[in-house]
């Protein structure tokens, strides 16, 4: 079954039972209310590690109901970062979640050498956009971890989206490698390194998918476009997946979809032991519940296929 909308993922990700997530420093208001509703729509199985005190206040506060969910005091900031990180590389948490804290303390926690959850794979951000009038879920990537990323780099970022859109039901996702056109143009070494990325997918560097570029946003998801513009192939009009050139273009279309289109998102950092939700302070509840979500079905299909 392909998921095609994020009432879809919800519904699988509450079908296949709940995944257990723990937060770091969770006396959050927004991520209290995420993984609540989570937990009692069976999503999964709340940890909140953090300030005890603070965390039972949000939540009286916000009339927000822990009963089943574990709470552990730890007041100190980098040392619920540490639990938190401990958990999964003792394979006791499937998706770990940054609560009041900084974005880099969660990562480099998890990828310390001693007992962080690093694997030899690129730790990358897969964003998914539900976007009002178009038929499927885009994916879109790196547009929250690696700034400046290479040609190896991007193979990598390419491979995590399609292994996440995997997940999500498509067998063979369409990529594009996004530039301001799909001319190969000298002046614009994007469109090169596009071009060179296309053709590595092609000799096997990227498997399960069909990846094409340089391709312009339009004639990317615009089958209109695709015509007008005389620009063919499987990918046209149809993609996924959209590979932006950095990381700044990237938060620059995932914050617009979201505030000019009125798009939805949920997202998730990948390529670690187990997935890690890292939302901007910004986010809302609903955002941080979707991302939840989206772990969810990541975590049940990495399951079924290492058995």
């Amino acid at each position: 079954m392909i998921i095609s909308t994020f009432a879809q993922m919800v519904e699988q990700a509450q079908k296949s039972g709940p995944v257990r997530a723990a937060v770091a420093a969770a006396a959050h208001k927004e991520v209290l209310q995420a993984m609540v509703q989570a937990h009692q729509m069976g999503i999964i199985e709340a940890t909140l590690v953090g300030d005890e005190r603070l965390i039972y206040q949000i939540a009286e506060e916000n009339g927000l109901n822990l009963a089943g969910i574990t709470v552990l005091n730890e007041p100190e900031p980098k040392r619920a970062v540490f639990d938190v990180v401990s958990l999964a590389a003792q394979a006791r948490a499937d998706v770990i979640v940054k609560g009041n804290i900084k974005t880099d303390e969660l990562l480099s926690a998890a990828l310390r050498r001693e007992g962080g959850i690093r694997e030899r794979r690129l730790l990358t951000h897969v964003g998914i956009f539900e976007i009002p009038r178009m038929d499927r879920l885009i994916y879109i990537s790196d547009s929250g971890v690696v700034v400046r990323p290479d040609i190896y780099q991007k193979v990598e970022i390419i491979q995590n989206a399609v292994d996440v859109a995997h997940c999500f039901g498509l067998e063979r996702p369409r990529v594009a490698i996004l530039s301001a056109t799909e001319d190969v143009d000298p002046s614009l070494p994007v469109s090169i390194e596009s071009l060179a990325i296309s053709r590595m997918a092609r000799d096997g560097w990227v498997e399960g998918a069909v990846v094409d570029g340089p391709m312009s946003l339009d004639v990317a998801i615009s089958p209109h476009s695709a015509r007008v513009k005389n620009v063919s192939g499987p990918v046209a009009g149809r993609a996924d997946i959209l590979i932006v050139p950095d990381v700044v273009s990237g938060n620059i279309m995932a914050k617009s979809i979201q505030y000019f289109g009125q798009g939805r998102m949920a997202g998730l950092v990948v390529g670690a032991r187990v997935p890690i939700l890292i939302s901007s302070r910004a986010d809302t509840a609903e955002t941080r519940f979707l991302s939840l979500a989206m772990a969810a079905i990541i975590v049940h299909h990495q399951r079924r296929h290492s058995s």
